[in-house]
């Protein structure tokens, strides 16, 4: 770094670098690659870096977001420190109503512990109402970077267990536990297995820890007191509320949340930079709290939160939030996305690109004002169970919208007035209902989503009298063709393996996802026809490409095909043989992408990723890189080269020598030559 520094300095009055002193270090550079050359004679180096052994571990900022240190947080953080280190305790309960913040202390206790080493590694988990153990054991795989290779839950657990087992002190918290968790079923070790193991379990109920968890000791997490809530509330509403005008009023408004901290974090937000008089109408709605009966939320702290939704900007804001409820725990932002485009929220926004930029923005402020959470990734968001019961009585209440979480069962279809001023449907599992009508009388509705696993029979006119309907269940997708101004088609991890001839009618189609198929023949021309599209994924799915050959048929379609795309701004796919990319085939225009180009046929899709534009060759021949590669190359943030044949120098014989301004990560493996 210091020669460096000398290599900057200037001479000619500070025009010119300094050439005596670049002079000696390029004599010095051609020393120490002389060294390097006879290190990599003398040893046998198949790639840049090996991966050290994967070390567990939870990465977390100087301090929790959302964790405030008072006095009444700080006394039970300390007693579960304590207890941690108490080697006859292997069992620790939080208990506490939902939104006082049991998740972020927990939390806390994981940074703190990784800090201070007192575990080699901490796994977190959550749980949730909904039950899915094959959930459970992916977060916890991620952390400790297992990848499960069998398919079956019994023999992930298997695995995981075996993983678990490894570490000599590890803590495994498992967040927002309902009932009994089968710790056997999902792989975590328990009793006497691994002394070193111990496990931090939260919930709202203190039996279902005690009883169901076997939990040793517990800790209760309560409201905030008088002092702690003001202090909250001035930090999330910021200094406006000293102001002698404002602040007997902003007091009061801070005791109507009750010393809830989720309550206070979401009025205060909404109220934050508001006039006096909007304070005092807040004031009013809060000392008249909803009367409705909402299981496990006080009156309180439902107008708390209803306040802040109805605080919101905009009604795309809002109507964007009650979709996200929709939704539920750890959404998923490309869902949500296809919801507002066939739904029509936003107004002005004329490409999947822009929609996509705006769904992203409203996100964001959701999250800034505390109605969401972020989740385990940046592709997805989260909604804390309090908020979530709110946003979903008030999709009902005021947007006549059906909606069943898991665990809800519906034992009979609702009736038909009810069902006629419906727009929304949406039944997140299978088990929710266990008959259809022969015809579903809803002339309004708009949006049905279905979780369908063929356990319930759609009958054959179901949908006849769902004249705005613009999605539907296609059992036999032959027919998909009728649907002419359909604009998104998703098959994600369908079974088809031949794309219908239907397709080629649906020349509006913006969005195709083909994702995890099986598919295998997708005939000449299809994609060509398909002139309007804007995004086309097709990761974990078709690879048959076949090169367009004068005078010969193909069975299957062919790269160039994706040259009549001119609107191509997202493209997910893997083109095994680089020697039949046809010269520029990737346009400008391409601003998402995730390509593999070569034989990767162990390549795991499903890996998180961290940007937006990934390349990835892995080829053991030399190829031209044509003018279309090479745009991608120059855009690239997410590079992986693997078995480069005839590539010495990366940057110069990859991009004539220009740097790869956005790169962000190189990998590299199996370089011998470079």
């Amino acid at each position: 770094m210091q020669d460096e520094e000398k290599a900057k300095k200037k001479c000619f009055l500070g025009l010119c670098p300094s050439f005596w002193t670049r002079y000696k270090l390029s004599i010095k550079a051609d020393e120490e690659a002389k060294t390097v050359a006879e290190l990599l004679g003398q040893g046998k180096f198949d790639r840049v870096s090996y991966r050290a052994a994967p070390q567990p571990q939870v990465i977390m900022a100087a301090s929790v977001k959302g964790f405030e240190a008072f006095e009444s947080r700080r006394l039970v953080l300390n007693g579960i420190m304590e207890a941690l280190k108490d080697a006859s305790i292997k069992v620790i309960g939080v208990h506490g109503m939902g939104g006082v913040g049991k998740t972020t202390l927990v939390k806390e206790v994981a940074r703190q512990v990784k800090q201070g080493q007192l575990f080699d590694s901490v796994v977190i988990a959550t749980v949730t109402q909904t039950l899915d153990v094959m959930n459970i054991q992916n977060q916890i795989a991620d952390l400790l970077r297992l990848k499960f290779e069998e398919q079956s839950k019994v023999g992930r657990a298997l695995r995981l267990r075996e993983r678990l087992n490894k570490e000599k002190k590890i803590l495994v918290v498992l967040d927002d536990i309902w009932a009994r968790l089968d710790l056997e079923e999902v792989g975590i070790p328990f009793g006497n297995e691994n002394e070193g193991c111990k496990r931090l379990q939260t919930s709202r109920d203190l039996n279902v820890l005690s009883s169901g968890m076997d939990t040793q000791k517990n800790f209760a997490v309560g409201l905030l007191n008088e002092e702690e809530a003001w202090d909250l509330f001035k930090k999330m509403a910021g200094d406006c509320v000293e102001s002698c005008d404002l602040q007997p009023t902003a007091i009061e408004v801070a005791k109507k949340c009750a010393g809830l901290p989720i309550a206070i974090a979401t009025v205060a937000r909404a109220l934050r930079n508001k006039s006096l008089f909007e304070w005092k109408n807040a004031l009013r709605k809060l000392t008249r709290p909803s009367s409705g009966n909402f299981t496990g939320i006080t009156a309180a702290v439902y107008s708390a939160i209803e306040l802040s939704y109805n605080y919101l900007e905009s009604e795309e804001v809002k109507l964007t939030f009650l979709l996200c409820s929709l939704i539920g725990h750890n959404g998923f932002i490309q869902d949500l996305l296809k919801y507002i485009i066939g739904l029509g929220y936003f107004q002005g926004v004329y490409t999947i690109k822009e929609a996509r930029d705006e769904v992203l923005t409203v996100v964001s402020k959701l999250k800034s004002s505390c109605l969401l959470l972020e989740s385990y990734n940046n592709e997805r968001f989260d909604i804390h169970d309090v908020v979530w019961s709110v946003a979903l009585s008030i999709a009902s209440r005021d947007h006549h919208m059906v909606v069943l979480r898991d665990g809800d069962v519906l034992k009979e279809w609702p009736d038909k007035e009810r069902m006629n001023n419906c727009c929304t449907i949406y039944l997140r599992s299978p088990s929710i209902i266990t008959e259809l009508p022969d015809e579903m009388e809803c002339s309004g509705l708009r949006f049905l989503y279905m979780a369908h696993d063929g356990s319930v029979k759609i009958p054959a006119n179901f949908f006849r009298l769902t004249e705005r309907l613009n999605r539907c269940v296609l059992e036999d997708i032959s027919i998909i063709g009728n649907l002419k101004s359909l604009e998104i088609l998703s098959l994600f991890q369908s079974d088809i393996e031949e794309l219908p001839r239907g397709i080629v009618e649906l020349t509006r189609l913006r969005l195709l996802n083909l994702s995890r198929t099986k598919l295998k023949i997708i005939p000449p021309k299809f994609l060509s026809k398909l002139s309007k599209l804007e995004e086309l994924y097709m990761e974990d799915s078709f690879i048959q490409w076949e090169e367009e050959v004068p005078g010969r048929e193909r069975r299957n379609a062919s790269l160039e095909e994706l040259k009549h795309l001119t609107h191509l701004t997202t493209l997910y796919a893997h083109i095994p043989n680089a020697q039949i990319i046809p010269e520029r085939l990737f346009i400008e225009t391409l601003d998402r992408y995730r390509i593999l180009i070569g034989d990767y046929y162990t390549w795991d899709w499903s890996d998180h990723y961290e940007y937006s534009r990934t390349l990835n060759f892995k080829l053991n021949i030399s190829i031209y890189l044509d003018h279309g590669v090479k745009i991608l190359l120059k855009k690239t943030e997410d590079l992986y080269l693997d078995q480069l044949k005839g590539i010495k120098n990366v940057f110069d014989e990859l991009n004539n020598g220009e740097d790869l301004r956005h790169l962000k990560k190189l990998h590299v493996q199996n370089g011998l030559e470079i």
